[in-house]
């Protein structure tokens, strides 16, 4: 992976580089050329206007050839003087190398004929030697009597715009060296931070789940560490459900198992018995009447499965209505009466009369009878009070009881299948496999309702029931 990414990036760098360089490179050289160039003609062309002068002073261009004696001053400052007649031909000198090749294109003659000046940076076909040279016209009274050439060797210039390469290459290779290190230290920081994440994704395919890796750059790898983060979290979040669901599972396999087992043994008990005429005549009916009940006790546990499954699954599909809540607890009231005063329970009704639920009607039936019974089952010699009332935009059912009471973790629990508050009680015909409630929620919240549970130790125990005012049918 270093090597990878360090070659990637180092490559890129080397790309980066050496383009900088060659466009600067490039775009340097022919800037200070040019620029060099166009000073030594300007240069050049400053003297000329100062010979000018001089060469405008006196009559005929041949007795002008004092002009030659600035040669030395000129040639001090690496510039060569030279005089030509009307015909182009170079005017003689003491020069030791004088330039009889020396010719000028027909269209710098015209120019110089039309009294303009003939300037070029660089030429190397008419001297021995690359030159920047620039011809003067001598003219008076609208005649050219000849003029002047100053000429400097470009040899120097070129030996400067060398040099300035060679500084450049010397900034390159710097430059390079520097890509070369940070591309290393660059590549070394990456590295270390995947490695991070590889060590963390290892973790997790191992089933480690208790992973967080630190990155506190706000990049993309930083970002993406903290997407593994969030992923991590979920992850283990989700083994933790998995393992709750699969102790659920267990638990509930052997709450199914032992409450299908307590009446088959007992069924079976009995018709052995009355297969072997074990059991006296007279004891013949009530057995008979206990298969029965427990019969229908198995019965009643399969219903309550199925129907709590058909409710998770959305396979119930609700017929809302507006239903007066004062009919559905008097339904209740009729239905549990006998049940409170087997316990000593009184059932009180507190609810206007044209107080109405928007329900199914059978199902807030079904979730205002089971929590009835089920406060009923843990209240003695005390009161059931069914309670209703207008919320903001809902209707709210209580049913509260003066019972045993809760503490904080059996209210967390008793929503879960099978569970029991009070494990060593005996089975009743009511609420007896623990099921109730876990119904009841899934009904309230087929309703898209709330439910709420205030409990307190030997104070009693109060079910808030939120049924939202919803005027078309919802489900989950």
């Amino acid at each position: 992976m270093r090597n990878k990414y360090f070659y990637q990036i180092f490559g890129s760098h080397l790309i980066i580089v050496l383009t900088a360089f060659l466009i600067l490179s490039l775009l340097f050289t022919t800037f200070v050329r040019n620029f060099v160039y166009e000073n030594k003609v300007d240069e050049l062309t400053s003297y000329g206007d100062q010979l000018m002068k001089v060469a405008l002073s006196d009559s005929p261009l041949s007795k002008r050839s004092q002009l030659y004696s600035f040669r030395n001053m000129l040639e001090a400052q690496k510039v060569q003087l030279y005089l030509f007649d009307e015909t182009g031909q170079i005017l003689p000198s003491n020069n030791k190398n004088p330039f009889p090749n020396f010719y000028l294109s027909e269209e710098e003659w015209e120019r110089l004929k039309n009294g303009e000046r003939v300037s070029v940076l660089r030429d190397f076909g008419r001297f021995d030697e690359g030159v920047t040279f620039v011809a003067l016209p001598i003219i008076e009274e609208q005649e050219m009597l000849g003029g002047m050439i100053l000429m400097s060797p470009i040899s120097g210039i070129t030996k400067m715009i060398d040099q300035i390469n060679r500084y450049l290459l010397i900034v390159i290779i710097i430059s390079l060296v520097t890509a070369l290190i940070i591309s290393y230290v660059l590549s070394r920081i990456f590295e270390q931070r995947v490695q991070k994440l590889r060590d963390a994704t290892s973790m997790i395919a191992s089933g480690d789940y208790n992973v967080h890796v630190e990155d506190n750059k706000r990049d993309e790898i930083g970002q993406l560490a903290q997407d593994f983060n969030d992923m991590a979290g979920q992850l283990k979040r989700s083994q933790e459900d998995i393992e709750r669901l699969e102790k659920r599972r267990r638990q509930f396999i052997a709450d199914v198992s032992h409450e299908l087992r307590t009446p088959l043994t007992t069924i079976r008990g009995l018709i052995e018995g009355i297969k072997n005429n074990l059991i006296p005549p007279e004891q013949k009916e009530k057995s008979m009447k206990l298969i029965e009940q427990e019969t229908i006790r198995l019965i009643r546990l399969v219903n309550e499965n199925l129907d709590y499954e058909k409710i998770r699954s959305n396979q119930v599909v609700l017929q809302r209505e507006e239903i007066y809540v004062v009919d559905v607890f008097e339904i209740i009231k009729d239905q549990l009466s006998l049940l409170a005063e087997e316990k000593q329970n009184e059932i009180h009704l507190e609810a206007p009369e044209d107080l109405t639920v928007f329900a199914d009607y059978d199902r807030i039936i079904q979730i205002i009878l089971n929590i009835t019974k089920n406060s009923i089952q843990f209240t003695s010699k005390g009161t059931i009070t069914l309670r209703g009332r207008k919320g903001y935009k809902e209707t709210i059912i209580e049913i509260e009881d003066t019972g045993i009471g809760m503490d904080k973790e059996e209210i967390e629990s008793i929503w879960l299948r099978f569970y029991k508050a009070d494990i060593s009680r005996k089975s009743t015909s009511y609420g007896e496999f623990g099921l109730g409630l876990s119904i009841v929620k899934q009904l309230v919240l087929l309703h898209n309702g709330t439910i709420e549970v205030e409990s307190k130790k030997q104070k009693g125990t109060k079910f808030i029931i939120s049924i939202p005012d919803e005027k078309k049918v919802v489900s989950n």
